[in-house]
């Protein structure tokens, strides 16, 4: 049996940006489980998750040149990518249409009457609530629905800056709030 090899992360991207395939499996065997998370707390469908995990990694293989370690991890690079590719497909015409069109099947039934709860956020949307009504809006858009900072804007008619300073204070407030007295 062959031992498993173990990179750094800067040998990794080296590596990567040589395009060496065993370091590009490496990366996969080692990162696709997180970032399959990642995609399917934002493309519910585990089909179409898997889709776009593999579009994530084409786009990892083709855009490792513009990776820069001194701006973050390669795993934030990563979550980046593959967050940005999920709310693409999300928002996409095709997503949409596929949502409204969609056949009912015996599982509809099964579901009905139960609700589903992302158990990550639960204790977080409780700190969220306890944000006065302008920051708790911009928190809930921006962090839960995936929304830019400039979608929100437009959508509420306030000015960019004013979003900025409220998403900061928002986030200044929850962290005191989650610190221990």
């Amino acid at each position: 049996m062959e031992a498993v090899k173990k990179y750094s992360e800067t040998e990794l991207v080296l590596l990567l940006k040589q395009r060496q395939e065993a370091a590009f499996s490496y990366l996969y065997d080692n990162y696709a489980g997180a970032l399959h998370s990642i995609i399917l707390n934002i493309v519910t469908d585990a089909e179409l998750a898997s889709d776009v995990l593999q579009e994530v990694f084409v786009k990892i293989w083709r855009q490792i040149e513009s990776y820069d370690d001194t701006k973050g991890r390669l795993f934030t690079w990563m979550l980046n990518i593959a967050r940005n590719a999920s709310i693409d497909t999300v928002r996409s015409r095709s997503f949409q249409n596929s949502q409204q069109n969609r056949e009912l099947t015996e599982s509809v039934y099964e579901l009905a009457g139960s609700t589903k709860i992302a158990t990550d956020q639960i204790g977080l949307r409780k700190l969220v609530h306890q944000l006065k009504e302008e920051y708790r809006t911009l928190v809930e858009l921006s962090y839960f629905q995936g929304y830019t900072q400039d979608e929100i804007s437009k959508m509420l008619d306030i000015p960019l800056g004013t979003v900025k300073t409220r998403l900061r204070t928002a986030l200044i407030q929850l962290k005191q709030i989650i610190k221990p007295a």
